[in-house]
């Protein structure tokens, strides 16, 4: 039959017949609604619903609200079926290979740059950096008035050296409380204020920390002094009285014997620096948990890491020997500096390693959070025993410091040649540990300025060096703008250690910084008073007047640093030695994968002189400046065989090629944590 021939009351009576369409739509079940029917009338009807149902079904299409019957049997037919397997399977198979996908991007992926290697480390010394009450002396509101400089710079990292309660002896490296701020720098809500401001801006604050000693005036040397039961031996005593021999030979960092008689105990006491810095005594488990205690104290403030100052000198032997002399035949009575000794007693000492990896772990506590990685720099400077220093980097098995600093570059004023260059960067990096991330210091609050040890000539080509070299770069303020040192005069002299020897004072190197032409520099606009004077030159050095120069010191150490951020090359690619003689220091940066690469020429010598790369193969004939330290030069395109360069010139030669240079040379270059870059898809794979 035809349902277009029927009424809707055959259609009703089509559904009535389904059992399908009752459940849904009367909630009966289809035998009660047959049974409802006259015996008779079922009978004669049966067998023309049994001829007929088949091409009613057939002759129903799918439509919205069908009976499952109806939906089940269209359902089954392999044109439905067959589909939706198919698109069941698909769903299954991109599934699990987007899973896949992401564990093999995961397991192929270098390890992401922390911050403390992605941005340059600036190292503010809080006296001279900004006064912001007009006493004279900076504090830490002035430092949060400045941090649009840092910004500016695309620094991320700042270390600020101590501002800890302190009677300034040392300059706050004697600490009376190491949980207290020294009302010359503010209070503790300063502090705090600057802390959130520095991590809304996406600053990382490193403090100093100074574990090797005390001042005498802190509450646990008074208490030692007067031996207390608990703190009798916080602090190195031996017997000893006022008239007789001091207990052994042993000599302080600023001269003369490292042993000072106590009258309260009747005991000598030892300090390694001033007589005002009596030293810890880390073999007693209450010292050590103190300190791990201040560490805990600062760390959940929100402090990022640490500076862990003159961790050599942090345990020292227990037998109190005398120390060999370095001459022998002199006598013991003329041994007064610490070069007259060997320090085989006082520096280095077995379970040194142990302490720094046990606050490791306390610091390591509090980088579980997500994005809030804590870090650790150890400062020790071995000299030529630079294999002491590596050990501060730890073990394949235990970490400890995130890295020594890197001392090295400091003695680039005693002979400015490329050779003694490559000597210095080639010392450090051919005896890192595997694997381990460098860094560089090129000034410090110790040492003079590289524009008064160097020579204002070189400024800017060591600034080029600090921000091309592989790892991180430590710069002290003022360096970013070429500031000198200071004259100081007798009566001027602040440094106690210019108190023993005027010519081994530091006041010269930690004038106040200079921001501007105006009254003082700019470092205290509101008195006319600053602790140490103001560099003369400062209506010509300083950061506003060079903003406005684009060929200024600023605006190079800007352009080096943002450069060395945002290419993969200058941040983790290869470093390799490619030329040295007395003028020229030149090495490239390279990463596998990338057709981009960089060639430093950096001319340390006392003239001009010409390069002739030929012989290097991996590099193109011709190669274009990106940035010369002599801003006429940028642009300037030079045939690899006759590169010229002034003295105390720099050049930044980006090129493209797609021949790398480490495989044929490998041992002339390094790198920390090798990765390649695979250009179809722009991401990092380790290979």
């Amino acid at each position: 039959m035809s349902l277009k021939k029927h009424t809707g009351s055959m259609e009703l009576g089509e559904c009535t017949r389904n059992p399908g369409y009752r459940d849904a739509d009367d909630a009966g079940s289809a035998d009660e609604s047959i049974s409802a029917q006259p015996r008779e009338k079922r009978d004669s009807t049966a067998v023309k619903l049994e001829s007929d149902e088949a091409e009613e079904y057939t002759q129903i299409k799918p439509y919205a609200g069908m009976p499952k019957e109806v939906l089940l049997l269209y359902s089954s037919q392999a044109r439905y079926r067959v589909p939706r397997e198919i698109l069941f399977w698909l769903t299954v198979a991109c599934t699990l290979a987007l899973v896949a996908l992401t564990i093999t991007v995961i397991a192929l992926s270098p390890r992401c740059l922390s911050w403390w290697q992605v941005s340059p480390v600036y190292q503010i010394y809080p006296r001279s950096f900004k006064d912001s009450d007009g006493d004279g002396v900076g504090d830490l509101k002035g430092i949060q008035e400045q941090l649009d400089h840092f910004l500016y710079l695309n620094i991320k990292s700042v270390w600020i050296s101590p501002f800890y309660r302190s009677p300034m002896r040392d300059f706050g490296y004697d600490v009376e409380d190491f949980r207290a701020i020294d009302p010359l720098f503010g209070t503790m809500q300063d502090f705090d204020e600057l802390l959130a401001e520095m991590h809304n801006k996406g600053l990382k604050l490193i403090m100093d920390f100074i574990p090797n000693h005390t001042s005498d005036r802190h509450r646990w040397f008074n208490l030692s002094r007067t031996r207390d039961p608990h703190y009798e031996d916080y602090y190195v005593w031996a017997d000893c009285n006022a008239t007789s021999p001091k207990p052994n030979n042993w000599v302080s960092v600023f001269g003369n014997s490292s042993w000072t008689y106590d009258e309260v105990r009747g005991q000598c006491y030892l300090h390694q620096f001033l007589k005002e810095q009596p030293d810890l005594n880390f073999r007693n488990p209450h010292v050590r948990q103190e300190i791990i205690g201040i560490i805990h104290f600062w760390l959940g403030k929100g402090v990022d890491g640490f500076r862990m100052d003159a961790v050599k000198y942090i345990l020292e032997a227990e037998h109190l020997r005398d120390e060999p002399q370095v001459y022998p035949e002199r006598p013991p009575e003329s041994v007064t500096t610490e070069w007259d000794l060997y320090h085989d007693y006082t520096t280095s000492q077995l379970g040194l390693h142990d302490l720094l990896r046990s606050w490791r772990a306390e610091m390591d506590i509090y980088s579980r959070e997500p994005g809030r990685y804590r870090f650790m720099v150890t400062e020790s400077y071995d000299y030529e025993e630079v294999y002491k220093t590596m050990m501060y980097y730890g073990t394949p098995l235990v970490r400890e410091g995130d890295f020594p600093f890197n001392f090295y570059l400091l003695d680039l004023p005693y002979n400015t040649s490329g050779l003694w260059t490559q000597h210095l960067v080639h010392l450090w990096m051919a005896n890192m540990p595997e694997g381990k991330w460098p860094n560089w210091v090129v000034g410090n609050h110790d040492r003079s300025r590289i524009a008064s040890s160097a020579g204002e000539i070189y400024t800017r080509v060591i600034n080029m060096l600090l921000l091309t070299l592989p790892g991180t770069p430590n710069t002290y303020y003022g360096e970013e703008i070429g500031m000198g040192n200071i004259n100081i005069t007798a009566d001027q002299i602040q440094d106690p250690a210019g108190r023993y020897n005027i010519s081994a004072s530091r006041d010269p190197q930690r004038s106040p910084m200079q921001w501007n032409s105006n009254m003082n520099a700019g470092f205290n606009n509101k008195t006319n008073i600053t602790w140490l004077p103001v560099h003369p030159d400062y209506r010509r050095v300083n950061v506003e007047v060079q903003k406005k120069d684009d060929g200024s010191v600023l605006a190079q150490y800007r352009f080096l640093n943002t450069l060395r951020q945002s290419e993969l090359p200058l941040q983790r690619g290869w470093f390799c030695y490619v030329h040295a003689d007395a003028n020229i220091f030149s090495y490239l940066r390279e990463l596998d994968g990338l057709d981009r690469a960089f060639l430093m020429v950096l001319n340390f010598g006392k003239e001009s002189a010409i390069t002739d790369l030929s012989y290097v193969r991996e590099l193109p004939d011709q190669l274009k400046v990106l940035m010369s330290t002599n801003q006429v030069n940028s642009g300037k395109v030079f045939e690899k065989s006759r590169i010229m360069t002034e003295a105390g010139e720099g050049l930044v030669i980006q090129y493209s090629t797609h021949t790398r240079f480490n495989p044929n040379h490998p041992r002339q270059c390094y790198v920390s944590e090798k990765a390649c870059y695979l250009g179809a898809v722009g991401i990092l794979y380790k290979c």
